[in-house]
């Protein structure tokens, strides 16, 4: 499969999945939150998809997911689960992307 390809709808589903996880939770301004969620996730799975270092898949998706999400956990202090959702979702991205 072409990594843009890959990118794009592993990024799509990544995205939607962690705002599926956002549903329940209370936030003052839940649909920027939301928004904000999808398009890091998406980057998340987007970047996995397009770069390439010299490591094994899962671990590029590791490096690509912590890099992300750490941003995200700072301003929130909620580090746990964003860096959490970050690193499983980028190992399991990166095991599945093409070689």
């Amino acid at each position: 499969m072409n990594p843009i390809v890959f990118g794009v709808i592993a990024g799509i589903i990544f995205g939607a999945a962690d705002v599926a996880l956002m549903i329940p939770m209370p936030h003052p301004n839940k649909g920027v939150a939301m928004l904000g969620a999808f398009f890091s996730r998406f980057a998340i799975g987007f970047l996995i998809g397009v770069t390439r270092m010299p490591v094994p898949g899962w671990l590029r998706g590791i490096i690509v997911g912590l890099l992300i999400s750490i941003p995200d956990a700072i301003m929130t202090k909620a580090y746990g689960p964003i860096l959490a959702t970050g690193v499983i979702g980028g190992a399991i991205i990166g095991a599945l992307a093409p070689r």
